[in-house]
């Protein structure tokens, strides 16, 4: 090796040397503050209309499924816009597009009305929004804080590379609480491609708006999340001094002047009798025993096990089916173990059924290749597989709304499952070993029959005309049924996929990397 090229090397190993040894600061001095207590959030707007409705059914909380898009993004707009002390407030992606710069421009409004804002944020996916996040942060009613953020704000990359093992651990968590009195929690992230405005994509998604004794569960969470060795107010990791366009304030300021912005385009979604009960404060909630379930955030350094763990508290509430077992889950990698264990339920005559996305739909082709190499074996055990069809979001016209969950949506991204016709669960939990051993999740358990006869019918009515369903020939090779009106047509390999695509899943599915997916 010549004597320019050891230079190089060692220039190159003094770089990474210095970039790996870079750490996080201490969290000395990090304020410390907590949720809104219950005898003060009943005296609220909010509480003066959601408390008397409680009080009428001791010890079950309020739940209403929020399955339109556009309902989904106005009811955040509703609370944000009607909260008096406090929205905490917890994604782990937030984009920087039209429906993620109202509803943070919702946020800022409520706190020039005095509102004390608590914006939690996972780390991966800040960079766009790092300037706008600073400009919120030095309000004097909103702090935000990065969950498990990274040391070198330029490059995400970078942290992998020198931080792997904690970098890869993320907060997915999805919440958004209202004066302690009510709560969105689900699968929806904030941007356009969850509320309906991308004209590319929509994901087919499902929250629920929750009122009652499980808004507290969500809060005291909220507050441990927040406290946690994770969370780090924004100062302490970015160089909030830099004069960079990111920091600007002219886009800032316009942006953040988006009061009638908002109050416009939530005149515009009012129009559907959901919204309208919605912002008359009501709504039919469905009332039920409801449970949270959640990781605890020492899961995002690796130090959660046990009863810490989502996958320990979901056993626990769930317990083992007896009849029915119906999955949604747009990214299912069950994994050796998690295959075994449905065909042992189906063996036992456990009747399930399963969604996800098909290779078309789904907008993460790594995750496909996970699941792939397991239809085979749970197909022989009788289990049914539906794969949801990617489908012009607006259904082919303009007039009609955006789609429901379940009803002609691009990909699908809600996570929940039904059991045995008598109890659901609605969160960011993916059938999947990220959301098992890496990520941290959320979401209720909630006994509900109506609400499992909703995703009941969901697979019996809606599923076979927008999703494939998965057989196996006499001679054990897979092939697609696809159901139209007045026909059905049979794909014998993945529909509407190249065959670069296909061939290029079938080589990851080869690889050990199911962990990591």
């Amino acid at each position: 090796m010549g004597r320019f090229w050891r230079l190089a090397l060692v220039a190159i190993l003094s770089i990474l040397v210095l970039i790996g040894c870079a750490s996080l600061p201490e969290l000395d001095g990090r304020t410390q503050s907590s949720a809104l207590g219950l005898a003060e959030s009943r005296q609220t707007q909010l509480g003066q209309s959601f408390a008397p409705k409680v009080d009428l059914h001791p010890g079950k909380s309020g739940i209403y499924p929020l399955d339109d898009a556009l309902d989904a993004f106005a009811a955040r707009l509703v609370l944000a816009q009607n909260a008096e002390q406090t929205l905490d407030v917890q994604y782990y992606i937030w984009r920087n597009d039209k429906t993620g710069r109202l509803l943070l421009s919702a946020l800022y409004e409520a706190a020039e009305r005095g509102v004390r804002v608590r914006l939690l944020l996972d780390d991966l996916n800040t960079r766009s929004l790092e300037g706008v996040l600073y400009h919120l942060h030095a309000h004097e009613n909103i702090e935000v804080r990065l969950f498990n953020p990274f040391v070198h704000r330029n490059s995400r990359v970078w942290g992998f590379v020198t931080d792997f093992n904690r970098a890869n651990r993320r907060m997915h968590n999805k919440s958004f609480t209202a004066d302690n009195q009510a709560t969105i929690v689900g699968g929806r992230n904030i941007g356009d491609g969850y509320f309906g405005t991308d004209e590319n994509l929509l994901f087919a998604d499902l929250d629920v708006l929750a009122i009652g004794p499980v808004v507290q569960e969500v809060s005291l969470d909220f507050d441990h999340f927040w406290a946690s060795r994770s969370a780090f107010p924004l100062d302490f990791v970015a160089d909030v001094t830099r004069k960079s366009s990111r920091y600007a304030p002219e886009p800032i300021a316009e942006m953040m002047a988006a009061e009638e912005a908002v109050s416009a385009y939530l005149q515009t979604v009012s129009n559907t009798p959901r919204v309208r009960a919605l912002m008359a404060g009501e709504l039919p909630f469905i009332w039920a025993n409801a449970i949270m379930v959640s990781d605890d955030p020492s899961k995002g350094l690796g130090d959660a096990e046990g009863a810490q763990l989502i996958s320990y508290q979901l056993q626990r509430a769930i317990g083992n089916p007896e009849r029915y077992f119906e999955l949604v889950s747009p990214y299912f990698v069950p994994t050796r173990a998690g295959t075994d264990a449905l065909i042992a339920l189906a063996e036992q005559g456990v009747q399930i059924t399963i969604l996800t996305n098909s290779l078309a739909a789904t907008d993460v082709a790594i995750v496909h290749a996970g699941y792939a190499k397991w239809r085979k074996p749970l197909l022989e055990a009788g289990i049914r597989i539906f794969e949801m069809r990617r489908i012009s979001h607006n259904g082919g016209s303009e007039e009609e709304p955006p789609p429901r969950f379940g009803s002609g949506a691009a990909s699908l991204h809600a996570k929940t499952f039904a059991v045995d016709g008598e109890r659901i669960f609605v969160g960011s939990f993916n059938f999947d070993p990220r959301s098992v051993a890496l990520n941290t999740e959320l979401g209720f358990v909630i006994e509900s029959p109506e609400l499992a006869r909703r995703i009941d019918q969901t697979f019996v009515e809606r599923m076979p005309l927008l999703a494939y369903e998965l057989r196996l020939s006499p001679q054990g090779r897979l092939y697609w049924l696809e159901r139209n009106a007045g026909e059905i047509i049979r794909h014998d390999v993945d529909p509407h996929t190249t065959r670069f695509k296909r061939a290029a899943v079938r080589t990851l599915s080869w690889l050990p990397i199911d962990w990591l997916l």
